[in-house]
């Protein structure tokens, strides 16, 4: 299991959190998002992050070409799809040397056999809570949902994930979760990350202990 923490701007804000162990950095480049980069996100911001960290774009219902220069300007390792992008569209990237996460918005009516469709144009999936603004909402949907999940392809948990929520995820032995993904619980304000509750809670994780 592995932390993401999505919704970075701020640069010394990334510089502190590259100091604790994560494996993806996410930028939001979708502009109804409070998190997005902005139109000229400065390089060197990503360029400050260590090799080990994967730099990761988010986008919604973005082109091609769009996704495409961002990776191309930033360096990015994945990308995350967190709109109605087709199979079609995800295998575009499939065959390049990066990250295809795609994300799927989670509710008691989501029909897991959709799935089917990306599995092998996807390298993760990512299951957030169901939501008209695509995701960064705060609210977390009900992981029980997750029980129908029969695939054994690894994905991301995201949705609301707080600090009180150690326990219960330590206690998820039974899901192939690849990686938590971190943002609005674990804010000051939008894009500006508590860099303290944010070590708090990977100490905690059992993959956090030695």
């Amino acid at each position: 299991m592995n932390i993401k923490v999505c919704g970075m701007r701020d640069k010394q804000n990334v510089v502190d959190l590259c100091k604790l162990p994560i494996t993806y950095i996410g930028f939001i480049f979708f502009a109804k998002s409070p998190r997005f980069v902005g139109d000229d996100f400065d390089v060197q911001v990503t360029d400050s992050i260590p090799t080990t960290i994967k730099k990761t774009g988010v986008f919604v219902n973005a082109s091609i070409e769009y996704i495409e220069s961002k990776i191309t300007k930033y360096g990015l390792h994945a990308i995350q799809l967190h709109g109605s992008e087709s199979p079609e569209f995800c295998k575009a990237f499939s065959s390049r040397n990066i990250e295809v996460i795609k994300a799927f918005g989670i509710d008691t009516l989501f029909d897991f056999t959709t799935l089917l469709h990306y599995e092998s144009v996807c390298d993760y999936y990512l299951f957030d809570t169901k939501a008209p603004s695509h995701g960064g909402t705060g609210q977390k949907f009900d992981w029980n949902i997750l029980k129908e999940y029969k695939d054994s392809k690894p994905f991301f948990l995201s949705g609301g994930i707080t600090i009180d929520d150690i326990d219960t995820i330590n206690n998820l032995t039974d899901l192939p979760i690849h990686c938590l993904d971190l943002n609005s619980k674990f804010e000051i304000s939008p894009a500006l990350k508590d860099i303290v509750l944010i070590k708090e809670f990977i100490r905690g994780l059992k993959v956090g202990k030695s």
